[in-house]
């Protein structure tokens, strides 16, 4: 009897507990001051239901006005096993003349339990209400200087971000000097700017040269005076070429040795070459290279 008399009693306890659908509750709000209208205002709700407890979400406030200067924004749920998160996002629209109180209103969260009948499976949990304090935009009574009405300066704007366009202008300074660059190639700009540079190259490249490489030597000094000539130059195209170039007639004399001296080289038989000749040929180079570079 003592045995049984102990279960009754307990009866009512271990009841209770199995019609409680929430093990875990929290509303978790932001600071309740210093808001002023068209301000935004969250909250989250943390649910934990008993195993076979599911949340209804059709029992969460709907988006929209709530009243004439609140509204709900967002209305967003997370759920993780019999975890609910539920994130609220309302905005207020009223316009206060001092500081003033205001309430979040609350609401009744349902659950639904099992397969019972409609009546027997609604489950609830109250979410209270939650208060915080509007303030206004401006003073009530507007401070007065000499000069007028006292106004407090705008707070500065936050500087964007100007990496990307940084790297924006300087890829398409690239792409355009490139591109000015080909067009200048392609319309002959810069052979007008290399004439300037023919003898200082073959001078460079005869630098290391002896009598033993006089083909090389020969080549260096005609490829010069072909690219400054713009074709192919002959001895018999000479009076031409002091034509076009009448700034090289001073040095005819010389220009008509190497031309003499290149044709027995290369088609006359058992010629000898000597360093003499060589650094006559070098010296015909230098004043080339005077003459482009306007010394002579």
């Amino acid at each position: 009897m003592r045995i049984l008399l102990i279960l009754i009693l307990l009866l009512p306890g271990c009841s209770g507990s199995i019609n409680t659908p929430v093990s875990y509750f929290n509303v978790e709000t932001p600071r309740p001051f210093g808001y002023v209208i068209g301000d935004e205002i969250p909250q989250r709700i943390i649910i934990e239901t008993r195993s076979g407890i599911s949340l209804q979400a059709s029992s969460l406030p709907a988006k929209g006005q709530i009243n004439r200067w609140l509204n709900l924004n967002q209305v967003t749920i997370k759920q993780s096993g019999q975890r609910y998160q539920i994130d609220l996002r309302y905005q207020v629209f009223y316009a206060p003349p001092t500081v003033k109180a205001l309430t979040l209103p609350g609401f009744t969260v349902q659950f639904n339990q099992g397969e019972n009948k409609p009546e027997e499976k609604m489950l609830s949990q109250s979410i209270p209400a939650w208060s915080f304090t509007l303030s206004p935009l401006r003073e009530l009574v507007v401070r007065q200087t000499e000069q007028g009405e006292y106004l407090r300066p705008d707070s500065p704007p936050q500087l964007l971000e100007n990496t990307q366009a940084w790297y924006g202008l300087s890829a398409s300074l690239t792409v355009t000097v490139l591109t000015a660059a080909y067009l200048s190639f392609l319309y002959g700009f810069f052979p007008k700017l290399l004439r300037r540079t023919l003898f200082k190259q073959a001078l460079r490249k005869l630098a290391g040269l002896s009598k033993t490489d006089m083909e090389q030597v020969l080549s260096i000094v005609h490829y010069a005076l072909n690219t400054l000539n713009g074709q192919p130059l002959f001895y018999n195209q000479l009076s031409d070429f002091y034509q076009r170039n009448p700034q090289y007639r001073q040095i005819s004399a010389k220009l008509e040795w190497f031309f003499n001296y290149s044709n027995r080289y290369f088609f006359s038989a058992g010629m000898i070459t000597v360093t003499p000749d060589l650094q006559q040929i070098k010296d015909l180079c230098e004043q080339c290279r005077k003459i482009e570079r306007g010394s002579l």
